[in-house]
């Protein structure tokens, strides 16, 4: 067995002090091998099972970084086996025993796809999973803030009733008890249709906390312990909330998007700290309940990973339902006033602010979930930030038969891109080498309007040296969109000038999340502006911005 440098944040390094054994020294499980010095202070390095230091990879003095190779430990078997029988004994706990063709650790969308695929080419499949069914996605992610959307909708929908002919008496009272309730129906009738699909293909589901014994094997501590033997592995474990170091984000008011789903009293006001997707969908959610909404956001625009002329129309769209936008802001603390009030501290280029609200919605992002994994005891090499599992294109690790999908690669955290991964990870333990490919994957964010981007933005292009242009069509051109009352927005579309191919699109406007399916397979498959413009686009619908900016790269758009 192979013992390995630690994780240390940030790609630092560490320094390596005394090391305690020598070549031959017999070791226990859990003695300290050496230590290390990191920035954070001394880091005992310890043995992962009994038996004899064989190599030192390492030597005192040296400069050390993570997961690095230090020590070879020849296991001794016998002493093991009878550890793992004295920690039988002290559990009282019957051990299982289990083998299967394939083991995946984690039921998200990325796990239990694979599953299905897996067990509908033939392999005997065990998948585990701690929590819930359908993962971070399912339970606390896409589809519950999904419903909570259409509630908001619902609710700013009958509040301007009138503008569609309507007349609605008194005022629109938002039950946040019954919005929750409705989100908890849809979440809980789609994990019973995962339960299902887990029968229906003969998957082996084990609830329980999957933890590495060796490359091999892994032990499932639950209701019912195992032990399982797999010939290949897939690790799905996902995500979870990043941890913010602002002084006051324990205080009771301060929700993250997890508490936010299940909180049944709507706030008069709140502060939401991050203009990232989480941040912008629950900030429409609220202001379309009526809530009063601050955005508060460090980088100097919202929504950085969009186009930016996406980026300045929804901000200018947000201002003008009456979303404050903070940006270029860092918060600095939170405090409770008198009265119980979130007291909001944030600093930006002129200064000092203070903001005060009912409650403040932490939405600063995701990070890899390795907890109680035992990942460093499977070999697994972790990406040079420590965060994430490292994976090639095939979606394996450096140990052969061990593969990683999903957020839990830190590659691209979305729900759709972890199912695709998980096929390919499947097909290539099926021997079939396919490779994942990033190039065309298309991304929403449900804000009012949607937006939905794919491809490569004019920015990064540019960067590339590329020779593109770019065209645009307005929604307040599209008859569809009119008889929506959704003119604001806009297709973007770039276009590589040596090719005529279309490479990238983004959009912010009606059916933006529905749009961007038609645009991802023209630019998946290299369509150019004259396959678009030859295309057929059925009337009235919203798809007609496609075609319409499409035209503006030639004789110009129709329409605008």
């Amino acid at each position: 067995m192979i013992i390995k440098m630690s994780v240390i944040p940030g790609g630092k390094m560490g320094k390596i002090g005394k090391i305690s054994v020598k070549i031959g020294d017999k070791v226990e499980d859990g003695d300290i091998l050496a230590q290390v010095e990191t920035a954070k202070g001394n880091r005992p390095i310890k043995a992962l099972s009994a038996g004899i230091v064989s190599k030192i990879l390492s030597e005192e003095g040296a400069e050390i970084a993570s997961n690095a190779d230090m020590f070879e430990i020849e296991e001794d078997t016998i002493l093991n086996e009878a550890k793992e029988e004295n920690i039988k004994s002290e559990s009282q706990k019957v051990l299982k025993e289990l083998s299967t063709d394939l083991l995946i650790i984690g039921a998200g969308p990325g796990g239990y796809v694979a599953a299905i695929y897996a067990a509908k080419n033939k392999l005997k499949v065990t998948l585990v999973e701690k929590s819930e069914m359908g993962g971070t996605c399912l339970n606390v992610g896409c589809i519950p803030t999904k419903a909570l959307v259409k509630s908001a909708e619902v609710c700013h929908n009958l509040n301007h009733a009138s503008l569609f002919g309507m007349e609605v008496e008194g005022k629109i009272a938002v039950n946040m008890k019954q919005v929750i309730e409705r989100k908890d129906k849809v979440k809980n009738r789609l994990i019973s249709g995962i339960d299902f699909l887990m029968k229906k293909n003969d998957i082996n589901v084990i609830k329980g906390q999957a933890a590495f014994v060796n490359q091999d094997t892994v032990a499932v501590t639950g209701n019912e312990n195992f032990i399982i033997k797999a010939n290949d592995i897939i690790v799905a474990t996902g995500s979870k909330i990043s941890k913010i170091a602002i002084p006051g984000m324990d205080l009771p008011f301060v929700w993250n998007s997890t508490t936010a789903l299940s909180n049944t009293e709507l706030p008069k006001s709140i502060s939401i700290i991050g203009g990232g997707v989480i941040g912008m969908e629950f900030a429409f959610i609220y202001k379309n309940f009526g809530v009063e909404v601050h955005v508060i956001e460090f980088m100097d625009r919202l929504l950085t990973m969009v186009d930016r002329d996406i980026s300045n129309e929804i901000q200018n769209i947000a201002e003008e339902e009456g979303i404050k936008i903070h940006t270029g802001s860092k918060v600095m603390k939170i405090q409770s006033s008198v009265d119980g009030k979130a007291v909001i501290t944030y600093e930006d280029k002129t200064g000092e602010h203070l903001l005060v609200s009912d409650n403040v919605l932490a939405a600063i992002g995701r990070e890899p979930d390795l907890d109680g994994l035992s990942i460093e005891k499977s070999g697994v090499t972790l990406n040079s930030k420590g965060k994430g599992i490292q994976v090639d294109a095939s979606m394996r690790t450096n140990i052969s038969h061990i593969y990683a999908i999903g957020d839990v690669t830190n590659i691209i955290q979305l729900a759709h891109v972890a199912s695709h991964q998980g096929i390919v990870a499947v097909d290539n333990i099926l021997k079939k080498q396919e490779v994942m490919e990033y190039s065309s994957v298309p991304n929403v964010i449900f804000t009012v309007p949607e937006i939905a981007s794919v491809g490569i933005g004019e920015k990064e292009a540019k960067e590339k040296g590329m020779n593109v242009s770019v065209s645009k069509f307005s929604f307040a051109g599209n008859g569809k969109a009119l008889t929506m009352n959704e003119p604001r927005g806009f297709i973007k579309l770039v276009k590589n000038n040596e090719t005529s191919k279309i490479i990238g699109g983004s959009i912010i406007g009606a059916d933006a999340s529905a749009l961007i399916s038609s645009l991802t397979l023209a630019i998946a498959n290299g369509f150019t502006e004259k396959e678009i413009t030859k295309t057929i686009f059925s009337h009235p619908t919203t798809g007609e911005v496609i075609h319409e900016a499409a035209l503006e790269f030639g004789i110009g758009a129709l329409h605008q």
